[in-house]
């Protein structure tokens, strides 16, 4: 069973842009930051080009609930997110948006998200409002998503790393949201949030943006005596475990990241290939980024045939063979909301 752990929708109501076309959306300081993409809301789309490419489900996430603050926002995203599971019984899996830096409502949100929706995880920017996501205001949401056995996918967000040399060749998306996924990893790591929370998993989109490459300068400077930061505030912090730990058995990552539409078997299996080789396939999960990375229905199945040629770990990514380590009750979960749509024609 092949699951894609990396889809985006956003709800017609709330898509901004031309609906006949892709467009950029720009921040305050005029820096690309986001697709508009009419794909996006186009659910019927979604599922020709799993059916083409042979993904079984895909899991959603919507860009407008990665840091939101209003809870009647994210109220109608997730009660979209469930719309389209309904709509398209075994295809879609929704996760849950909720105000995070709020702890009563995204406590609320969350519990109605896993009870009544019926969602396995929840979905988060890689900083929130400012705060990076080891910030103590954040704690009371990773408990709750512990407690409620929800796991969290964090993807970046358009507008985090906002130094000022980014601010010509796009560099904010094409290096800047990896580094937040970078910065991100590190911090929990260090936090101990992973100590607290033994039973948290967590999803990073995009490799963590690629940490693997950097492992020999995250494990260098980790040696807090070596460098001189052993006794200086937040520059001395340490884990429980060592290092290498978190990273091969507490985290898990999406195989999306690489930069498309064109070239997706190439590109695509180029940026997996090294994936595979930096991180432990065990805590590897498909992901295709549709429809923001690949949008042509070709295009995606190219992807996966490409990531299925890359040997026997690729073959079992593009089969879902980690899937259930995210969401344990996968089968059952996407057989029972076909036997209800069954019900209910």
């Amino acid at each position: 069973m092949l699951i894609d752990f990396q889809q985006h929708y956003t709800p017609p109501e709330l898509l901004k842009g031309d609906p006949s076309k892709v467009v950029v959306d720009l921040d305050r300081d005029g820096n690309p930051n986001y697709l508009l993409n009419p794909l996006l809301a186009d659910l019927e789309q979604h599922v020709r080009v799993m059916d083409a490419a042979g993904i079984d489900a895909g899991v959603l996430s919507c860009a407008i609930g990665f840091d939101q603050a209003d809870l009647a926002t994210c109220r109608l995203i997730n009660d979209r997110m469930r719309e389209a599971e309904r709509a398209y019984p075994g295809r879609f899996i929704g996760l849950a948006h909720v105000p995070a830096l709020k702890p009563a409502e995204a406590a609320a949100e969350l519990k109605r998200c896993a009870v009544e929706l019926g969602f396995p995880g929840a979905v988060i920017g890689s900083e929130l409002q400012d705060q990076p996501l080891d910030s103590e205001a954040l704690r009371p949401f990773w408990k709750t998503c512990a407690d409620l056995g929800l796991y969290v996918f964090i993807h970046p967000l358009p507008r985090v790393i906002r130094w000022t040399r980014m601010d010509a060749d796009d560099l904010g998306r094409m290096l800047g949201w990896e580094f937040s996924l970078m910065t991100a990893a590190v911090r929990i790591i260090n936090s101990g949030l992973l100590d607290e929370l033994p039973s948290l998993k967590i999803q990073f989109s995009h490799f963590a943006g690629g940490i693997g490459r950097y492992l020999g300068r995250l494990r260098g400077f980790q040696q807090r005596d070596k460098w001189g930061t052993a006794q200086v505030p937040r520059h001395g912090r340490q884990p429980a475990q060592p290092f290498d730990h978190y990273l091969d058995h507490r985290l898990y990552y999406d195989i999306a990241g690489w930069a498309g539409p064109d070239h997706a078997a190439e590109w695509g299996a180029e940026w997996v290939r090294f994936g595979l080789d930096e991180l432990p396939f065990s805590q590897l999960v498909f992901a295709t980024d549709y429809p923001q990375a690949v949008r042509e229905t070709g295009e995606v199945a190219a992807y996966v045939e490409a990531v299925r040629a890359l040997g026997g770990n690729g073959r079992a990514l593009a089969s879902g063979s980690n899937a259930e380590k995210l969401i344990p009750d996968l089968g059952a979960r996407l057989a029972r909301d076909r036997s209800a749509a069954q019900v209910r024609a």
